[in-house]
């Protein structure tokens, strides 16, 4: 039996109409004979929606009881025991009931997949789990509801349901998503245009690699290295010389005409270790790109236009920008460059742009890579001018009688000279081995074929002796002295290349820039290691640990010992560099330990940057201090003052105080202990949240079980309530949610008008419930809305008897420790209304369905029945 097929409608947002376009399929397939089932399907009411499930079938769904409260979902046994050939599932991301035979949706769909059913089901953008951050981060909403993305990605098909922002907030405003209760705050908050505009961005893009997925995987599985041109693909072609930036934005321009264009610089380096490019131009070329959306790749390669044609077919790219050669005229010499080659070799299917820029026809003035001073091309010309060409030149010589005894040779003086010719090219194209060859080989040939007697090795006259002497020892002279020069010109280069590595370091740790990654990474690519560790330990005795590293291409893991590394460079008594690839010359360790150096000081200074963040704790815990002493020494004092003055007066036996009296003067003694009161457990509280010591003891409960008895202190005609009782329940601490919405209520209540009560009402949005207490005051300024939530702080004229300025504080603490938020929005006609966003207990849904959990649920419906969302 052979596995089911798998289609999504992937959508943008939820209303986009994922599950009509789901059941428009279905009616395709039911007309075209295709036994098709509905496996789950909500309509919420939707009218569109519900008259698109007519005709169709469907399976009957499993009731399950939970909590007292009775839920229906698929029925999958039931599914399974009719075998249709198609079934539709909408809400893959749907968490089922407990008591299911699978926690999630997608996990039954799997089950109808690997019985060979084919399913069709729908999912939203923001319910992928790789995108829950970015999409927290847009909307302010946390998708609980998730699905891995290899779910989404092993799909058969997956096609998205797109639509504009203003259309979409036009079907929510005509009520054809949600009820109409609940349109205004939907658009309001999750159904912002910026929300939605976000949202169908991800979606695009999401799609858009996929497509790119399955487009490479055709590629391969066809063999297919010619470049499609299905998405503008732009690989700049680096080598480390300062023209790079100018390649950098001319591509950018390029990219820039078309939406989507992608950037890819690319860096081809030989496999030698240090680079002939400069290393601090290359650091300034990968932020350049980085800063302009593209991305910066490391490459190794021996042949630079096979490596650069390599990588862009590898990446499907369409265009490739070169810059124009720096190589002087008669440099061409050694061959047509890469430019050239690299035109030459493209093929029809990839572009390339020749950039000039200021550099052109300049000399290259880079190093020369080491180990391979004259290059690995000039090393073979070398040996085969030096033994192949004293061969060809004596069947030359020998095929036209041009011998020492015939008249038609040239001579036995010009016979040394061609063979002379032939050494010193072979010193200049590959040094001194090849010419040493070379001298062996042609020394041998003139003895034999053209000195007398011939075709012996023996030497009649002392003449030729000294010619050939002579011979051998300018063929040796001139081969040390072009040894001598490649040597002195890569030293040259080596040291030119170690400068700018020790000036890029100095300048970094003046600068503090690199952090410890980018600066293993650097030394990766530097010395062409496949993986770099920083190792540290506490003692000799004591295991290694792993400070930072990085991992190469290829997969290769970090050492976790320096026993481990090809490389290890000590830092140190306890802290060591180790590399892993290759083993490095003695030559290139002074470089290394340049580096190595450096990496324990960004290490050191990393480690100072958290003692100095504590530090900055402690200061900010001194200054808290500091405030809570001259709160003590004035805001204290006043009701303490207060009740002892009471006090006092009642215990004066000189008066005599009547009934009325002795009564204001217990009032003003019980307000004076409630104030004072009040404002130490204020300061205990903050004094807790200060120092970490707030542990919530999170349980659900209902809001309107806990918002009345945070009013008790407030006269009741300075209040409206408004807290509906379907509202989900709350995971929250009790205690502290009465004390931060009593901390919230008494702030407004003190700066709202006496003729205008303060609003405090609540609604579920989405996976959360916003309590909003809204007062008629004066309001805060955008500015000042962060400002009052800080410890210590009073706005405005609030006079000195008004309180320390710890209730906001101390409210906005509590929230945050029981994994809520309190901010502060403008009241509409004027004032300051403070949001306290609580988040609803998991599995727990009200007792009247309203919103879905979670909106954009994978049909904008509810992903847990019954549970209200956004």
């Amino acid at each position: 039996m052979g596995r089911g097929k798998l289609r999504i409608y992937l959508g943008a947002a939820p209303g986009v109409g994922k599950t009509y376009a789901m059941l428009s399929e279905g009616h395709r397939r039911v007309e075209r004979g295709t036994d098709l089932v509905v496996g789950f399907v909500e309509h919420h009411g939707r009218r569109r929606t519900q008259v698109m499930m007519h005709g169709l079938e469907e399976v009957p769904r499993r009731e399950v009881e939970y909590r007292e409260s009775a839920f229906s979902e698929m029925d999958v046994d039931a599914v399974l025991a009719r075998r249709p050939a198609v079934a539709l599932v909408d809400e893959l991301a749907h968490t089922n009931v407990p008591g299911c035979r699978n926690e999630k949706r997608w996990q039954d769909v799997e089950e109808l997949l690997r019985a060979g059913i084919d399913v069709v089901s729908t999912v939203n953008i923001q319910h992928l789990e790789s995108l829950g951050d970015v999409v927290e981060s847009i909307t302010g909403v946390r998708q609980r509801e998730t699905v891995p993305d290899e779910v989404v990605r092993r799909a058969d098909q997956i096609e998205l349901v797109d639509m504009s922002p203003q259309a979409l907030r036009r079907r929510m405003a005509h009520g054809n998503i949600y009820a109409p209760d609940k349109v205004d705050a939907a658009l309001s908050n999750y159904f912002r245009p910026g929300n939605l505009t976000a949202l169908r961005e991800l979606a695009l893009l999401w799609t858009a690699d996929r497509v790119d997925e399955y487009l490479q995987q055709y590629r391969d599985e066809h063999s297919i290295r010619s470049t499609w041109q299905a998405r503008e693909r732009i690989v700049v072609g680096l080598t480390g010389g300062p023209e790079g930036r100018t390649l950098i934005r001319r591509a950018a321009r390029m990219a820039a005409k078309g939406s989507g264009s992608e950037i890819l610089a690319v860096y081809i380096a030989r496999s030698d270790g240090l680079t002939s490019a400069s290393p601090k131009e290359l650091a300034v070329q990968r932020t350049l790109v980085e800063d302009l959306g593209g991305t910066f790749h490391h490459v190794i390669g021996e042949d630079i236009p096979g490596a650069l044609l390599e990588f862009a077919r590898g990446v499907n790219a369409t265009q490739i920008v070169l810059g124009s050669s720096r190589r002087k005229t008669w440099q061409y010499m050694f061959g047509p460059g890469v430019g050239a080659t690299v035109a030459r070799e493209s093929g029809p299917d990839l572009d390339v742009h020749i950039v000039t820029h200021d550099e052109v026809a300049k000399g290259r003035g880079l190093p020369v890579a080491r180990g391979a001073r004259l290059g690995r091309s000039r090393l073979i010309a070398g040996w085969v001018v030096g033994v192949a060409g004293p061969a060809l030149l004596t069947l030359l010589l020998t095929a036209t009688g041009a011998t020492l005894a015939s008249e038609a040779g040239p001579g036995f003086a010009n016979e040394v000279l061609l063979f002379l010719f032939l050494n010193v090219l072979a010193a200049l194209l590959g040094g001194m081995v090849p010419a040493l060859a070379s001298a062996a080989v042609g020394s041998l040939l003139l003895n034999y074929y053209f000195t007398p007697p011939t075709h012996t090795l023996t030497i009649a006259d002392p003449e030729n002796i000294v010619a050939i002497a002579i011979f051998v020892a300018v063929a040796v002279c001139v081969a040390s002295v072009v040894d001598l020069a490649a040597r002195r010109t890569h030293q040259a280069a080596r040291l030119r290349a170690e400068s700018e590595i020790l000036s890029f370091l100095a300048g970094s740790v003046l600068r503090g820039e690199t952090s410890l990654e980018a600066l293993l990474e650097r030394v990766r690519e530097t010395f062409a290691m496949d993986s770099v560790a920083l190792l540290e330990r506490e003692s000799d005795v004591a295991p290694w640990t792993c400070a930072g590293s990085v991992g190469g291409h290829g997969g290769t893991p970090p050492p976790e010992r320096p026993e481990d590394a090809e490389v290890d460079m000590p830092v140190g008594d306890h802290m060591a560099l180790a590399l892993s690839g290759r083993v490095l010359p003695a030559e290139d360790r002074r470089v290394l330990a340049a580096f190595a150096a450096q990496a324990a000081v960004v290490l050191d200074r990393q480690r100072l940057a958290q003692e100095a963040g504590q530090a900055r704790e402690l200061a900010e815990g001194n200054r808290i201090r500091t405030a809570l002493l001259a709160a003590v020494s004035h805001d204290l004092r006043t009701p303490l003052a207060a009740i002892k003055a009471a006090v006092s007066s009642l215990r004066a036996d000189d008066v005599a105080w009547s009934a009325e009296d002795e009564a204001e003067l217990l009032e003003g003694i019980e307000s004076g202990a409630d104030r004072l009161d009040h404002l130490v457990g204020n300061l205990l509280d903050i004094s807790r949240l200060q120092t970490g010591t707030v542990t919530p003891l999170i349980r659900e409960i209902d809001l309107d079980e806990v918002v009345p008895m945070a009013l008790v202190g407030v006269p009741e005609a300075d209040v409206a309530l408004d807290i509906p009782e379907e509202l989900p329940m709350v995971a929250v601490d009790p205690g502290l949610l009465e004390r931060a919405v009593a901390n919230i209520v008494e702030n407004a209540v003190k700066y709202s008008p006496p003729d205008r009560p303060v609003l405090v009402s609540a609604s579920a949005l989405g996976d959360r419930v916003e309590l909003r207490v809204a007062d008629g005051g004066p309001g805060v300024p955008d500015s000042g809305k962060d400002r009052i939530f800080e410890p210590f702080q009073r706005y405005g004229d609030a006079p000195r008897g008004a309180g320390v300025g710890l209730g906001l504080a101390v409210a906005r603490g509590f929230a945050e420790a029981m994994g809520g938020r309190l901010t502060a929005e403008d009241t509409p006609g004027g004032g300051m209304t403070m949001v306290l966003t609580l988040r609803v207990a998991r599995d727990r849904p009200p007792a009247v369905p309203g919103l879905p959990v979670q909106v954009g649920s994978t049909s904008g419906t509810t992903e847990q029945k019954g549970r209200p969302a956004r």
